[in-house]
């Protein structure tokens, strides 16, 4: 009897396991996609299997398997609780976790789509739209990734220093060094590079 009790212990331990893996698994992939595919994957598919699977995993765990309701529930705050890094809001730069991501796994195209565009007569960098949120016109932040050969921007990562910096014609919210002369740049709320032109 012991025996039987000492072996079911782990077994029922494993759906925890299962779902510390899968929503590593899910989130990293979740957090390497595009900006549009995020928002949509984000709010349409994740969050409502999560909430169903919320909602039923418990219940179902009281009425037919109470031995397997803790490790359901526990499972459950696995999954939230690994979900947290990925939505997490960061003033200085709030993409910062996606940035990383994305730029490990994509950065060689992305590189590609800024060293196509031409370069400017007016001395600002080349740069593309990165990432942003945002909804229907409404407190849109738009973060670019920009190329900066001669690399002065690591002085506004090194001290925080936002503001106006040479290359960029907008006032700075945040800059976050990808690598060298690689950098995300967030702009203030409801401000594009084309707007201040």
């Amino acid at each position: 009897m012991a025996e039987n009790v000492a072996s079911t212990v782990p077994r029922n331990w494993r759906l925890p396991l299962c779902a510390t893996i899968i929503s590593f698994f899910c989130f990293l992939a979740l957090a390497c996609c595009r900006a549009d595919t995020f928002l949509f994957l984000s709010v349409f598919v994740v969050a409502p299997v999560f909430l169903m699977i919320s909602i039923t995993a418990p219940i179902y765990a009281a009425f037919r398997n109470r031995r397997q309701f803790l490790p359901i529930v526990a499972a459950l705050a696995v999954l939230w609780a690994s979900s947290i890094p990925l939505f997490l809001y960061d003033r200085e730069h709030p993409f910062a976790i996606r940035e990383t991501a994305r730029w490990l796994v994509w950065s060689h195209e992305y590189k590609q789509q800024v060293m196509a565009q031409p370069a400017s007569l007016n001395g600002q960098l080349k740069h593309i739209e990165w990432d942003g949120s945002g909804f229907a016109g409404i407190a849109n932040n738009t973060v670019y990734l920009v190329f900066d050969p001669a690399d002065t921007l690591s002085a506004a990562t090194t001290y925080g220093r936002a503001g106006t910096l040479n290359g960029i014609p907008c006032d700075v919210r945040g800059v976050r060094r990808l690598e060298r002369q690689w950098y995300s740049v967030l702009l203030y709320t409801d401000q594009t590079w084309e707007q201040c032109k």
